[in-house]
């Protein structure tokens, strides 16, 4: 049975989350705050997290921090009520796999829960599947390269974010990013850089 942590120090969308989670087989264990989430991520690793991005004392922001979410080995999904694209990149930045806008629909979360962790299952499988020597690629994060890897192959946001479990908000994020990283353009920019360096040789 897998384990889904949720942070979020609202008890109605705890409550909800559970009920949907658990139905769908899922043992769930609910924090509500960071300081105690972060002391159990620390002692055992669950198969998902659900991470509020406001939360009393330490902020989501921070927890991904001191998490190192970048290298944590379980998808993070955080969530939050200010839907807008900085706090969304902030959040990617720091090693959140997607971004989940409030209010929403318990049976929507509990699917993108599903999507992640499937998603997250097959990336380890394939790690490495695109361990490219181009220029930059040590500046990517492993999301990243995910994305890049299904852009190379030609898919398009919706179908890129469908492969890795995300929204196509989420894929956008990551691509700029990676353009922003590899001093890219625009796409044909970018294959140039990536084919240059690896295939290309």
């Amino acid at each position: 049975m897998s384990e889904i942590f949720i942070v979020d120090d609202d008890p109605s969308v705890c409550a909800a989350l559970l009920i949907v989670l658990s139905s769908d087989g899922h043992r769930v264990t609910s924090f509500g705050e960071g300081e105690s989430f972060l002391a159990a991520a620390h002692s055992r690793t669950p198969d998902c997290v659900l991470l509020d991005m406001q939360l009393p004392g330490c902020s989501g922001l921070e927890v991904l921090r001191q998490l190192n979410a970048q290298h944590y080995p379980a998808p993070i999904l955080v969530i939050s009520g200010h839907g807008d694209i900085p706090t969304a990149i902030d959040a990617i930045r720091h090693g959140a796999v997607d971004f989940i806008q409030k209010p929403f629909g318990a049976a929507a979360v509990a699917a993108r829960v599903r999507e992640a962790m499937l998603a997250w299952q097959n990336t380890q499988t394939d790690a490495g599947l695109f361990a490219r020597d181009f220029p930059g690629c040590e500046r990517l994060t492993a999301r990243e390269r995910d994305v890049l890897e299904r852009i190379a192959q030609g898919a398009s946001n919706k179908e890129t974010g469908r492969q890795l479990g995300i929204s196509p908000r989420t894929v956008e994020v990551h691509r700029a990013r990676v353009m922003e990283k590899l001093s890219a353009r625009n796409a044909a920019d970018l294959m140039r850089i990536v084919l240059r360096g690896g295939h290309g040789r």
